[in-house]
């Protein structure tokens, strides 16, 4: 098989050659864009799952179908020692610039970016005595026009978003037409960030205005939304984001290659859909390295064998061997408690079934440790900053990277 030809492509947030499985979401998405471009009111997206699940791929697929419907667009990613103010400025700044050329009235599209540069340019950075002294900085967002006074500019974040918010659809219903804001990681946003991005989005939807706002994160964003703002269990669309079924799977492999006259054996699609459970990275991970040991085609469940080890050994490193580094050896021995409750042995000590996405309650890791809950604290919240864990229900908590637990399992202590 020649691998300058091999079509697969593992990598972060890189679209795969066949984006199967995702038909429904794609559907979801042409609908609300649809509904808000006729005037009817609709819900903001939040889409959630684990990592290696394809959520930034989908993301990305989705602000693509609203740039070809014309639509201004901007995409973030969150970052937990960075505020929201700066990135959705630039964000906005983006998806006006992309409206600009179409209105008619020039100055009022200089009028907005009066205000953005002046929300981009207020802080509230917090004295001894603790008053907030609203100063605006050094940073500049790269807008000619002078900032704005008295719009946006308030310092609190949630007043000032709602505003600009608010500014930036008018421009957009000026033009026809409506505005997308992308935010990948977006549980890593702080509690203020978090709470001023659910008052906006609940301003907008009781004004039927045209801008969304699509997030992405890990499965306990809705828990994150829910503490900022009770009301945002009904605010936003919310969409898990799951693994392939067997179909799908097989159609992100198949599909890729039959385009190069490549066929696979059945055989060799169900250990890849064994190997792989579905998860679109690990698709892609074992797809590639297929490819490149199957020395002819059709591909068999023997050349998946040969290959195998190799795009394990590939996964150790860059996807699991890269988060386990990150974590402290008291990390690390919280995390290998919860692997090793995950495995399920029979008689002779073999795995017999590994449940290792499933959530597992913390006391029960306390007790397996020997230690007393509170005692454990620091490192479940450290490993759930790191982005290791979720806890998704309270009294539990999960890998956030499919089959960790089995790659700790692996791993000396």
């Amino acid at each position: 098989m020649d691998p300058v030809r091999n079509p697969y492509a593992p990598g972060a947030g890189q679209r795969p050659p066949e984006l199967a499985g995702r038909g429904r979401e794609l559907d979801v998405f042409d609908i609300v864009l649809e509904r808000i471009a006729r005037g009817r009111p609709e819900r903001s997206l939040m889409l959630t799952g684990l990592r290696g699940v394809g959520k930034t791929v989908l993301l990305n697929t989705l602000r693509s179908q609203a740039i070809n419907r014309l639509w201004g667009s901007g995409k973030i990613e969150a970052r937990p020692d960075q505020s929201l103010r700066r990135p959705v400025a630039a964000a906005l700044h983006m998806a006006v610039r992309e409206l600009a050329p179409r209105h008619r009235a020039p100055d009022r599209i200089d009028a907005f970016l009066g205000v953005l540069k002046a929300f981009a340019q207020r802080s509230t950075p917090t004295g001894r005595a603790g008053a907030a002294s609203k100063l605006r900085d050094r940073w500049q967002p790269g807008i000619d026009v002078p900032a704005a006074s008295g719009r946006a500019d308030s310092g609190d974040i949630e007043i000032d978003l709602v505003e600009l918010f608010s500014d930036a659809a008018a421009v957009a219903s000026d033009v026809g037409t409506g505005i997308a804001i992308f935010i990948d990681e977006m549980q890593d946003l702080g509690p203020e960030d978090v709470s001023a991005l659910c008052a906006a989005c609940h301003e907008l939807s009781q004004l039927g205005a045209p801008l969304i706002v699509v997030g992405a994160g890990l499965p306990h964003l809705p828990a994150v939304l829910s503490a900022a703002k009770s009301y945002s269990e009904r605010l936003f669309r919310y969409q898990r984001i799951d693994r392939l079924d067997r179909i799908a799977a097989d159609r992100a492999l198949c599909a890729p290659a039959e385009r190069e006259e490549v066929e696979y054996e059945q055989k060799a699609l169900d250990l890849l859909y064994e190997k792989s459970g579905g998860y679109p990275y690990f698709v892609q991970a074992y797809g590639k390295a297929t490819w490149d040991h199957a020395p002819r085609s059709p591909i068999t469940a023997a050349d998946v064998r040969v290959a195998a080890p190799e795009a394990e050994a590939e996964l150790a490193v860059g996807f699991f061997g890269s988060r386990f580094e990150r974590a402290t050896p008291a990390e690390r021995e919280y995390m290998r408690a919860m692997a090793t409750m995950s495995a399920v042995e029979g008689e002779s000590g073999a795995v017999v079934r590994d449940d290792m996405d499933a959530a597992v309650p913390t006391a029960e890791i306390a007790r397996a440790l020997g230690r007393k809950p509170a005692s454990l604290s620091p490192a479940r919240d450290a490993l759930i900053k790191k982005g290791l864990i979720y806890s998704g229900e309270r009294g539990t908590v999960a890998f956030t990277v499919p089959h960790f637990g089995r790659y700790l399992r692996t791993q000396p202590a």
